[in-house]
């Protein structure tokens, strides 16, 4: 009778899911949209799009994002395929793998870190995968 289209990643562009300051989440979250965080997140993030991390936020967990930004603190593992800021009165501890990184004066940055060039994978005509190195 009525079917319903699962909507595309470019209506959700400009669309911020928001956690407010005051709120604790215990579990995990999986986005497609751009994500801001103000309050606080005991468990794993993983999003296609970008997390914002307020300076009133806080992640303790593992993160899976295109791009972020972060204010607040963060302890755990961080994958990043594009950009990392992180903000001068941002606070990280753990491991961090970044396509690029930016760090503000002030931050507290106490985090291995590596930085990968980003992949893509090219379909051959025989119908195997090759990676291909974006600069």
């Amino acid at each position: 009778m009525f079917s319903r289209k699962t909507k595309p990643y470019t209506e959700l562009l400009g669309k911020t899911n928001r956690i407010v300051e005051g709120t604790i989440i215990k579990g995990d979250i999986v986005s497609k949209a751009d994500f801001r965080l103000d309050g606080e997140l005991i468990g794993n993030f993983q999003s296609t799009g970008k997390l914002v991390i307020g300076p009133a936020g806080s992640v303790i967990g593992d993160i899976n994002c295109k791009n972020a930004d972060i204010e607040g603190k963060f302890e755990g593992i961080i994958h990043v395929t594009e950009i990392l800021n992180v903000k001068s009165k941002a606070s990280i501890s753990g491991e961090v793998t970044v396509g690029k990184l930016s760090v503000e004066p002030g931050a507290a940055f106490s985090a291995s870190c590596m930085m990968k060039i980003n992949e893509t994978k090219l379909l051959l005509t025989d119908g195997t995968e090759t990676p291909q190195k974006n600069q």
